[in-house]
């Protein structure tokens, strides 16, 4: 809930979880510090609503024959979108899987992409919490 002045609540540790970096999230707060746009409400609410597109898009990648320039996209799409909410780690992991398909290099990649898409369960299940935190 929001206090009466509509101030969005700092985020903390045990809010966002061990997954999301709280200075990230402390900064995209800075940019509505009232908290009266909403903003990392609705910055959450894209991410989470992008990840029903995504991840189905990525399971079909998956299939036989793999579709590595979907898998690119995806994994670059998440990056940045990861990292401003501050699923550093996933970001990281995206930036590896994107690299990895750019430089041809698809050894190893489904393990990846299995740990890229744990990653991305547990950055849900935080940021779902933390968005019911701030209502």
């Amino acid at each position: 809930m929001t206090n009466q002045n509509s101030a969005v609540h700092p985020v903390s540790d045990t809010q966002s979880g061990p997954c999301l970096d709280p200075q990230s999230l402390a900064r995209l707060q800075e940019l509505d510090p009232d908290g009266h746009n909403k903003l990392v409400e609705r910055v959450i609410d894209a991410y989470l609503k992008s990840l029903d597109k995504l991840v189905p898009e990525l399971a079909k990648a998956r299939q036989t024959p793999p579709d590595f320039n979907v898998m690119r996209h995806v994994c670059h799409t998440l990056k940045s979108s990861s990292a401003s909410l501050g699923a550093l780690q996933l970001s990281e992991r995206c930036a590896e899987i994107e690299q990895m398909v750019r430089n041809g290099q698809t050894d190893g990649i489904e393990s990846r992409l299995d740990l890229m898409l744990e990653g991305l369960v547990e950055v849900q299940q935080a940021l779902t919490t933390l968005l019911k935190s701030q209502q």
